[in-house]
């Protein structure tokens, strides 16, 4: 199982937001690149990266701090946030960006995530972010009309790498991941899935490291670890040992 530290931008800076809040914003670092390279030294193995402006503008805003961070590490990235058409996929992903996250536009234009995973296969991961089990787009301003499995299950043929489901309602604010809905999903998709939103202390960690959890890709975890509250190499172990 992988726990991807994340590191979410906005305005050039490191920041982390409460319920996908624009408005509340906590700055943690600002320097993106050296956020990224303390936690490749950690000892995590894979970067989680959202473009926080871009999502809500659809299309790349905060390149110039992507960039850094992809010069600064040498672990995998993956990259969501104002994705929405081929070029800008063939753009990050000629970058170095290992994979690309597709959120808004695997509602609004499903034949593009499939005409991705077509041309670049095991690089395409689908975001699908839920208030109430409803998935949101636009980056969360707006709720749709699909439930989250409904829409899982539009992609189960289509060459997606993985899922990552993020319960809004738990976002940015340590309430604790919503596992039963991410377990739901997981098991009503064969796509991998990736639980994030809320993840807030060790328990979770504990609980990740069940059994039932092997079905899980990983989790992404972000205010827990600018606040202290998970120690990285006691959480990397302790997975890493569950899911051997």
């Amino acid at each position: 199982m992988i726990l991807f530290p994340a590191i979410d931008l906005k305005d050039g800076a490191c920041v982390r937001l409460k319920l996908g809040d624009m408005a509340a914003a906590t700055i943690f670092n600002d320097n993106p690149a050296a956020q990224a390279k303390s936690f490749e030294q950690q000892g995590f193995r894979y970067l989680h990266i959202v473009d926080l402006n871009g999502a809500f503008a659809g299309r790349p805003v905060n390149a110039s701090a992507v960039d850094a961070i992809l010069a600064a590490v040498e672990m995998p990235c993956q990259l969501g946030g104002g994705i929405r058409d081929l070029a800008t996929i063939e753009m990050w992903l000629g970058k170095g960006v290992r994979r690309v996250i597709l959120g808004t536009v695997a509602v609004r234009d499903p034949e593009l995530v499939r005409q991705a995973c077509r041309l670049y296969p095991g690089r395409v991961v689908v975001g699908i972010d839920a208030k109430a089990g409803m998935v949101a787009t636009e980056g969360w301003a707006e709720t749709s009309e699909l439930t989250v499995i409904d829409l899982a299950r539009r992609f189960e043929d289509a060459g997606v790498a993985a899922i990552i489901y993020t319960d809004i309602d738990r976002d940015g604010i340590l309430a604790g991941l919503n596992l039963p809905s991410t377990m739901a999903l997981a098991n009503a998709t064969s796509i991998p899935v990736i639980a994030s939103g809320g993840l807030a202390s060790m328990a979770d960690i504990d609980a990740l490291a069940a059994p039932e959890c092997r079905v899980l890709e990983g989790a992404i975890s972000g205010r827990a670890l600018y606040d202290g509250r998970i120690d990285p190499a006691v959480a990397l172990a302790k997975l890493a040992r569950a899911h051997a």
